[in-house]
């Protein structure tokens, strides 16, 4: 009867493709392709800002961090809540209102200057696609599990879906997916293996007397776990260009800042939610090889052995629906990036001028930006398949998003005295801080990897691109009053075009 668990999955990918031709349909621009045609409501925006955020480490890790460490397992997706509520209450409103595609144009915008931003475009790219890859190769976990499939095999197939999906609709196709797939996950995750798990394990009163009271506290993962959840995952919220891209959907102010909010009180809820069910899972399932296999082996082991053949499909299709939410939302944010804000910079290394996602031309705009999508979405895949530790590729690339951008993305919105050279200066030193004390630690470390994964690199890079962005700005010319002009109209919604052209600065 497992046969039918995996034709549930099987329907579940077939139905993705479908997406793809549906989302082809309503985009005839770049605008409609990258941001979907910034007309997104309520609900619509409210599931897929909560879809993209909520990937697989969320759904399969925060269940394997509730069997390890009980309810403080959920502080890892608690933090990524935070960091939504944060931006979309806020940053969200000024953001949908500057009606631009990418970070990078964000800073160009408030410091008039691309020379002063063109390191976060390179940045970002390493970033989104590292993330996107991360989110390719987590296929695996369900994949060899339900198919039998060998490592490479899942990770292929799974990557190609959503390749073709995202390539041929963009962001509409996205945006039908991710809003299927926050349907499935709450399907999945709060009436299905929620009561199921913990009916298996005598209710909250079985989990009571077989647990061990610290299961039961908020601080059992430790306190400097804790607080690396929310410098890295809150943190890296406010400013990645995945998450400000989903902003960019929203119809209007108003819901950017509450459908945001809502989508960050689910994420909250979603994690505590895991972690309850991993703890369920630690009495219904004690007998789980965790420490061969690892934790996030729980979630599918729940799906196969508690829930009803079927159920246990749906919960199947919840999984490679989170990290397929992430994957594709990482691959879009990878090629407008690619496309908007780097390939005109390497262009203008050899005197050429490029412009990209105008209203001149929009079908070859949107022919461009799905090729983009496409070859990165390749290059995810192949990445995922060979390296043998993207995470550890990933955390790089996040350390210097956090590090390195954070001071002068956040200081360009909050500092009104902060400019182009401060930003520039802050994001250089930052990141070479970064790196250096990541390099420092990683030669020393007892362990590969310690010193990648550790956490004073973000501390210091932080702490040294915040001095430099204060102390710079404050020595050197306040940015012009033209820019500060053209950004405060910006600001306030008087955007003539979408993106920034040479005329903005």
């Amino acid at each position: 009867m497992e046969w039918i668990n995996i034709a549930i999955v099987v329907f579940y990918l077939v139905a993705m493709l479908a997406f793809g031709f549906w989302g082809k349909s309503r985009t005839k621009n770049s605008s409609d392709y990258l941001v979907a045609g910034r007309r997104l409501g309520p609900f619509l925006y409210t599931g897929t800002m909560a879809a993209v955020v909520l990937g697989g480490a969320s759904t399969v890790g925060g269940v394997g961090l509730g069997y390890k460490w009980g309810l403080s397992g959920a502080w890892l997706v608690i933090a990524i809540g935070v960091g939504v509520i944060l931006l979309s209450l806020a940053f969200a409103p000024a953001l949908q209102r500057l009606k631009i595609f990418t970070v990078s144009q964000m800073l160009t915008l408030r410091y008039g200057s691309r020379n002063a931003t063109q390191m976060s475009a390179v940045v970002m790219l390493a970033y989104t696609v590292m993330l996107c890859a991360t989110s390719t190769s987590a296929y695996a976990t369900i994949f060899v599990v339900l198919f039998g499939w060998d490592r490479w095999l899942a990770i292929l197939v799974g990557g190609i879906i959503v390749v073709i999906y995202s390539t041929i609709g963009g962001m509409w196709s996205i945006t039908l997916a991710d809003q299927v797939q926050f349907i499935i996950k709450t399907v999945g995750v709060f009436f299905l293996m929620l009561p199921f798990v913990l009916n298996a394990a005598g209710g909250w009163s079985g989990l009571q007397d077989r647990l061990e009271s610290d299961f039961f506290t908020w601080d059992f993962i430790g306190l400097p776990s804790i607080i690396t959840y929310f410098v890295v995952y809150t943190l890296g919220l406010l400013i990645g260009q995945d998450i400000w891209q989903r902003v960019f959907t929203a119809k209007t102010p108003s819901v950017a800042r509450w459908g945001g909010a809502t989508a960050g009180i689910y994420c909250v809820l979603y994690g505590i939610a895991g972690a309850i069910i991993g703890m369920a899972a630690r009495v219904a399932l004690p007998t789980i090889d965790v420490a061969n296999l690892g934790k996030d082996v729980v979630y599918a082991e729940v799906a196969m052995n508690i829930l009803p053949i079927a159920l246990g499909g749906i919960v199947l299709a919840a999984a490679v629906a989170a990290m397929m939410s992430t994957a594709s939302g990482a691959l879009i944010a990878a090629a407008t990036v690619a496309r908007t804000d780097v390939t005109p910079f390497v262009a203008s290394w050899f005197g050429k001028t490029i412009t990209v996602n105008s209203e001149e031309n929009p079908e070859h705009d949107i022919k461009a930006n799905r090729w983009w999508v496409f070859a990165l979405g390749l290059l995810a895949i192949l990445l995922a398949i060979s390296v043998s530790d993207v995470v550890a590729a990933l955390t790089i690339a996040y350390d210097i998003l956090v590090g390195g951008l954070l001071v002068a993305i956040l200081g360009g919105l909050l500092w009104k005295r902060g400019n182009g050279t401060g930003a520039a200066l802050s994001m250089v030193v930052g990141t070479v801080v970064t790196l250096t004390t990541m390099i420092i630690l990683e030669i020393n470390a007892a362990a590969p990897f310690d010193g990648i994964y550790a956490n004073e690199p973000i501390y210091y890079g932080l702490i040294s691109s915040a001095v430099v962005y204060v102390a710079a700005s404050l020595v050197t010319r306040p940015t012009s009053p033209e820019v500060r002009k053209n950004w405060e109209e910006r600001l306030a919604g008087h955007a003539e075009h979408e993106g920034v052209t040479t005329s903005a600065l």
